[in-house]
């Protein structure tokens, strides 16, 4: 995701955040989601499950691994630390996979395929699946924008031989990840806690989170003594601890650098517990809902139209993304005007461009996403609208 140096504070939140709402079940239809589609563990990050996925399948120095131009940084630093090398291979305008020119990167020294399921759209991995089994190569299934949903009756997640997601991008919590396999098992991948220290920032941090944007008045009310505390356990933590550890991993701050040392971290309790007790299906039909209202508010705007012209059954967003002909002049305004944007694959990885691959470049630049996620309140999401409507007049 990149940001602007000129960006002022979002006013409103840019990822779900804690609310008495998150619980709430009733009134929504059953989902599935990546945990449905076989043996899972839980984890700090969605890298850290790429990184998992690729010790698993074995992949070392001399291999290779493909990965779509089209791609988060944070994808390949996982690649590098197994002494693999990344080879990037082109996407179709509709971010599927250009089967042929990634047939094209299979040789005796590739080991795994990577495959994203971008901003939340599930694709039809079965060619991708039967071009994989031929050749003797692994599927890792990226599912990190796609925690929950499914396509034909199938969980997303249950095509690969491993499935990669990240929580956290639908979940009202500081850090989380999932590593998945329907395929093979998982015995193999043993987690233990990163402690005290990381257990208290994770829960303290997502209620503070939360009550920055003014959601858990009461619970903030009831907590001011253990927040006001807080710093100065964080200084004997970190006083206790061979610098310079973190209490959490980098990727909970958008970070793009990959911490091996986090491979062997479960998630925290207080994520696991969140994961447990917040809805799937609640999320899903909130961020349906919200992706419809902000298409058929913008999507039709001058100078942009929606990535995807339409939201299949089954397909729980991640965010709502726009392509704009145009992007830097509306990028700005929407910035100065407080308003959160991603820019997912901006910057693409050091030498990936339009000579890689044409649509992953432009994609790159043209795309500027909103958030549609389930915390948003009416007022917020009218506020977006407006907002986007005048910085784009």
């Amino acid at each position: 995701m990149s940001m602007s140096p000129a960006a002022t504070k979002p006013a409103i939140p840019i990822a779900p955040i804690l609310s008495s709402a998150s619980f709430r079940r009733a009134g929504f239809a059953p989902t599935a989601t990546v945990l449905d589609a076989g043996e899972a563990r839980l984890v700090t990050s969605g890298r850290i499950a790429i990184g998992l996925a690729l010790r698993e399948i074995g992949v070392g120095p001399g291999d290779t691994v493909l990965v779509p131009a089209y791609h988060s940084q944070s994808m390949v630093p996982p690649v590098l630390w197994r002494g693999a090398t990344p080879l990037f291979y082109r996407i179709r305008p509709d971010t599927a996979p250009d089967l042929i020119d990634l047939a094209r990167h299979i040789d005796g020294r590739t080991r795994a395929v990577m495959v994203t399921h971008y901003f939340g759209f599930i694709q039809d991995l079965a060619p991708l699946r039967a071009l994989c089994d031929a050749r003797g190569v692994a599927l890792i299934e990226d599912c990190a924008h796609a925690f929950i949903g499914e396509r034909e009756g199938r969980p997303v997640g249950a095509i690969g031989d491993y499935a990669i997601a990240s929580s956290m991008k639908f979940f009202p919590i500081y850090e989380g990840g999932a590593l998945v396999s329907a395929r093979r098992p998982l015995g193999t991948v043993a987690l233990r806690s990163a402690g005290p220290g990381f257990e208290a920032k994770v829960a303290l941090t997502s209620l503070e989170n939360s009550f920055s944007w003014r959601r858990l008045k009461g619970v903030q009310a009831a907590m001011w003594l253990p927040l006001k505390l807080k710093d100065g356990l964080w200084g004997a933590l970190k006083k206790r601890r061979p610098a310079p550890a973190a209490l959490a991993p980098s990727s909970s701050d958008s970070s793009y650098s990959f911490d091996p040392g986090w491979l062997d971290k479960r998630s925290s309790w207080f994520a696991r517990t969140l994961l447990a007790l917040v809805p799937a299906s609640r999320i899903a039909a909130l961020r349906r809902r919200n992706y419809e209202r902000l298409d058929a508010a913008l999507g039709s705007l001058r100078g942009m139209r929606a990535l995807h012209p339409s939201l299949p059954p089954g397909v729980c967003p991640w965010v709502y993304p726009l392509l704009v002909i145009d992007p830097e002049p509306l990028f700005e305004r929407l910035l100065a005007a407080g308003v959160p944007v991603v820019r997912f694959g901006h910057p693409l990885w050091q030498g990936v461009d339009e000579h890689t691959c044409p649509v992953s470049a432009d994609l790159s630049r043209r795309v500027l996403a909103l958030p549609c996620h389930q915390e948003l309140r009416e007022g917020e999401l009218a506020w977006l609208i407006d907002a986007v409507r005048k910085a784009a007049a």
